[in-house]
């Protein structure tokens, strides 16, 4: 089994794809590696603090523990890249050529990108969006993706470097707090209602985006980086699709467990992020070359969330909340 190597493993994904990889592979082969101590959610198995400008040390990680496949998810999101303009593009451009460059280098066996629909801006097409849309982003972030899958491309076809990548939507996820996204309340109006307060969203609530529940986002990436080579048709970034709504679909769905649940909309500056992004996206070309397909709808995901939310967390519940029923 080739050993991986996970970068920016204390983040949303990276607990959950490091959890998961460690379950199929043994904990000893994934390493786990963040600039941040590791948390508990990592588990047990290999650890290492990395700064991914840091090429020597991606190196020599990659050295000491013979690294043949990297998931590479050090980044800063959305809303965090548009506060410090230049560490978003340092960190999500810099640290990819980075990785890429050892992958080149070491003659490694894959490469794991995430790209994001933050690559399209407002002349792409919103409901639906092909795969080979326009990429006209509007956002710090967006752009740091829209390079970073040419990147990706470039490594592919100039150097035989297999690095796949995917253009994530919203991930939502019970396991970890949001980290500076755009799509971040979809997160954090869980852990509101299920303790049986207020939520106060910071979009206004027809805003429809797409996104994914955390299982399928892992899912989704595991079967690309077992997909064959030969099945791999894009090179850039493949479009990847589960559901989309809005914050008021979002509350409705809590509300069918939680009927006291109240939300209230006061948007804010990533309102205007969150305007530029599509409503839908097209990932034919997913569903076509390595078969992908989502579990979960709107609704399996609520109840799945708030089911596990207060145990994973250890919160104090209302009484007037049985989480027993949800």
């Amino acid at each position: 089994m080739s050993k991986i190597l996970i970068t920016g493993a204390c983040g949303q994904l990276g607990s959950e794809l490091t959890s998961e990889l460690r379950r199929i592979h043994g904990n000893d082969q994934v390493i786990a590696s963040d600039i941040s101590e590791p948390n508990d959610r990592l588990g047990e198995g290999p650890f290492e603090q990395l700064d991914v400008l840091d090429e020597s040390k991606i190196k020599e990680i990659v050295d000491k523990y013979e690294i043949k496949i990297i998931y590479h998810l050090a980044a800063l999101l959305s809303a965090n890249a548009e506060k410090n303009i230049y560490l978003g593009w340092k960190l999500n451009v810099n640290g990819l050529l980075n990785v890429l460059e050892v992958a080149k280098d070491k003659s490694l066996e894959k490469i794991f990108w995430p790209s994001s629909i933050a690559v399209f801006g407002p002349d792409a097409k919103k409901k639906g969006t092909p795969q080979n849309s326009a990429c006209n982003p509007t956002t710090v972030y967006g752009i740091s993706k829209m390079a970073g899958e040419q990147w990706c491309a470039y490594y592919h076809r100039k150097f035989g470097v297999d690095v796949r990548s995917l253009r994530y939507p919203g991930l939502i996820g019970y396991k970890a707090m949001p980290g500076g996204g755009t799509t971040d309340y979809a997160v954090d109006i869980y852990h509101k209602a299920i303790k049986g307060e207020p939520f106060e969203c910071f979009l206004e609530k027809d805003t429809k985006l797409p996104m994914m529940y955390m299982q399928d986002a892992v899912k989704a990436t595991i079967m690309l980086m077992n997909a064959p080579a030969e099945k791999i048709s894009v090179r850039t970034s493949y479009n990847i699709g589960a559901i989309s709504f809005s914050p008021e679909e979002i509350a409705e769905s809590i509300k069918q467990k939680l009927p006291d649940f109240e939300i209230q909309y006061n948007p804010d500056h990533r309102q205007d992020i969150a305007s530029t992004w599509p409503d839908s996206i097209d990932d034919s070309a997913a569903r076509t070359d390595w078969k992908w397909k989502p579990g979960f709808d709107l609704d399996n995901m609520t109840a799945d969330i708030l089911k596990h939310l207060p145990e994973f967390w250890d919160l104090d519940v209302p009484d007037t909340i049985n989480v027993d029923k949800i």
